[in-house]
């Protein structure tokens, strides 16, 4: 992992914080003062990091240093809206550095400042100390750190060094250097957001359903089927983020402790639309765009057709997950959402294209195709006709099927004809564009 210390340790009390290399020290400046550095492009998303731990960790790695002078040299460089930590946050931040960080601390180097910077200066200007704020100094770029610093051990971040590069040739008129993208942190053993599904199951003991899903789906069908508006509403995104912690962390997660059903409605489009591919699958795209080309009376075999060209993992957990939809429709008359209604919330959270956003236009067939899905679920699903790559025949040793086809024949078929979609379902896919 880039800017991670090849000697930490998982048993290190601030692993799941200090893996991710935001804080180093750079040994010392030409006044013997211990430089630490702190570096923004190392932050990963909120959800993925315990602003509150980030804390700790930078107060337990001062506590080594602050009894002699220090500086701290903050990278600027890769804050952005997914990892930056709120204003209260920074504020209670400032709160907790008392007079022992504060009195040793010599300098404060700010590298590549931004607008947003000046803001937060205004906006903490009253409640920062004179004698602090003559601490602070903005440098523009590198060279001028470099100069007025003199400290040979400094550890620069590649992603900022590339950006400096980039800002000195847009100065110099030079076209900017190609970017290369830094290579991927790992993701904690218990990560459940933002990961593939066969880590998912590599990490749980083989079990197909990720537990995110399972759990939320399981808390919903006890308590939330009959919740008018259910997948509608919103959530706080400092709940959402705190769950996913959680989550992340291993933790438990008891969804009555936060007293509101559409909590754990939220984290599951939450963790549909992180996954690093759509459920779906990317190849699958521009299959289901062409759902509004084929004939009404063909578009569930159609829909067959394409879900069968799916790994066998995706279409397990889909028709987990569109099971579960269909139960939630056939409840309509108290929770108002039918199938359509659900299509409009869960298509986007289930295919995307791999480059870009989905235009407009596209929403009509990804809804349309999500709303078959969930309408005909027992046709399409059913045994008889699954998929042929998904395999009803036994792939397992003495005629004992594998655990996928297992999974896929604990639903027996129903008998259905093939139904066009009404217009008014059409209708009511456009009103949500």
């Amino acid at each position: 992992m880039a800017g991670q210390d090849p000697m930490l340790s998982t048993s290190h009390p601030f692993y799941d914080v200090a893996r991710h290399g935001i804080l180093q020290v750079a040994g010392d400046d030409r006044f013997g003062r211990r430089v630490v550095t702190f570096s923004c492009c190392r932050m990963p998303p909120s959800h993925e990091l315990d602003h509150q731990r980030l804390l700790e960790y930078l107060k337990y790695m001062l506590d080594q240093y602050v009894e002699n002078d220090y500086t701290i040299i903050y990278f600027h460089y890769g804050l952005n809206s997914r990892n930056k930590p709120s204003l209260g946050w920074l504020q209670s931040a400032y709160k907790e550095f008392d007079r022992k960080y504060k009195k040793n601390l010599k300098a404060l180097y700010v590298v590549h400042p931004t607008s947003f910077i000046k803001v937060l200066w205004n906006l903490f200007k009253p409640l920062i100390s004179h004698k602090f704020g003559k601490k602070v100094t903005y440098f523009n770029n590198l060279r001028e750190l470099r100069e007025h610093l003199k400290c040979d051990q400094l550890i620069v971040p590649p992603e900022v060094l590339r950006y400096d590069e980039k800002l000195q040739s847009m100065h110099q008129g030079r076209p900017p250097p190609s970017a290369k993208t830094p290579p991927p942190r790992p993701p904690l053993p218990t990560q459940q957001f933002g990961v593939s599904l066969q880590y998912l199951k590599d990490k749980n003991q083989g079990e197909l359903i990720p537990p995110v899903l399972r759990f939320t789906v399981t808390y919903l069908r006890e308590k939330g089927l009959r919740t008018e508006g259910l997948f509608r509403r919103s959530a706080s995104v400092q709940t959402v983020r705190e769950i996913q912690r959680l989550y992340n962390h291993g933790k438990p997660v008891n969804f009555d402790d936060y007293g509101d059903i559409h909590i754990p409605a939220v984290i599951l489009k939450t963790f549909l639309r992180e996954l690093p591919q759509p459920l779906l699958t990317f190849q699958a795209y521009e299959q289901i765009l062409g759902i509004t080309c084929v004939e009404s009376s063909l578009r569930v075999t159609r829909c067959r057709q394409i879900l069968g060209s799916l790994p066998e993992h995706n279409y397990v957990v889909l028709r987990y997950l569109m099971g579960f939809l269909h139960t939630v429709s056939q409840e309509s008359i108290f929770n108002k959402m039918n199938s359509s209604n659900l299509a409009c919330v869960f298509g986007l959270n289930l295919i995307w294209p791999s480059q870009g956003a989905s235009s407009l236009s596209a929403l009509v067939p990804l809804n349309l195709f999500t709303e078959l899905l969930i309408e005909y679920y027992e046709n399409i699903f059913s045994v008889p006709e699954a998929p042929g790559g998904h395999g009803l025949a036994p792939r397992g040793q003495g005629g004992r099927a594998a655990p996928l086809q297992e999974a896929v024949l604990q639903t027996q078929a129903t008998a259905l004809t093939k139904p066009s979609l009404s217009p008014s379902a059409l209708i009511a896919a456009r009103r949500h564009l």
